[in-house]
């Protein structure tokens, strides 16, 4: 699918640049709806207690996580950001995140393919550098930069994927370690921490713990007694 980009930024891929405004309406209207995270901005953005932090973002591009992007931000973190599910995504929130010139891959209907190049792209940032911090939901970027490190030593873990997301996923990986041998273990050096908020992705950390595979600290946000209050 063909991204509308802007000339001055184009590290996006988003459905529509023409829905930036709906959606800066809408997050108008979550600001209200959301005043936990309008008071962290309030109470301590003036600190940006954030600063130095590279967050790659794995979680569904709605409203409400634009309203965190814009949070995060706004306490001086750098993130890039990709959908978690290839049918979550709302394109007006997508728009006007990338309005304002935050790297953003995401759209609703993207293909598998489409799906694993997005969130490679969460990891590679303009500079060369890397993310210090991945927010993960559900596991895949984590397991992502995890399975690549193995593949670099083993290819062979790529050899027989179970099912069509696993194949273009692997896939995905052959063509990353062809271009750049040394990139997922590059990237796993530099990963201070993630945080994962779902059942599913808990579970890949512990097994990817009992396997002595997590190769940074993780915080289960799942299972913390605030996200169980909210949800």
């Amino acid at each position: 699918m063909s991204a509308v980009m802007k000339e001055e930024f184009n590290d996006y891929v988003v459905a529509d640049m023409n829905l930036a405004e709906w959606g800066r309406k809408e997050l108008k209207i979550a600001e209200s709806e959301m005043p936990g995270l309008m008071a962290l901005r309030k109470n301590y953005g003036d600190a940006q207690p954030l600063k130095g932090a590279r967050i790659a973002g794995s979680l569904h591009m709605t409203i409400q996580t634009a309203m965190l992007i814009e949070t995060l931000t706004a306490l001086g973190a750098e993130v890039r950001w990709a959908s978690c599910n290839v049918f979550s995504t709302q394109d007006h929130a997508a728009a006007a995140i990338a309005a304002t010139e935050v790297p953003v891959f995401a759209f609703k209907g993207e293909s598998l393919e489409e799906y694993w190049a997005f969130t490679h792209k969460i990891f590679e940032w303009h500079d060369g550098g890397t993310p210090n911090m991945i927010l993960d939901d559900g596991g895949d970027a984590t397991l992502l930069i995890n399975l690549g490190t193995k593949a670099e030593s083993d290819i062979s873990v790529l050899d027989n994927p179970q099912a069509e997301e696993e194949i273009h996923m692997f896939a995905s990986i052959k063509a990353k370690l062809a271009e750049s041998p040394n990139w997922y273990s590059t990237i796993k050096a530099n990963i201070k921490g993630v945080t994962e908020e779902t059942t599913t992705g808990v579970a890949r950390l512990y097994q990817m713990v009992a396997k002595d595979e997590l190769h940074f600290p993780a915080i289960n946000v799942n299972d913390s007694v605030t996200k169980s209050k909210f949800d």
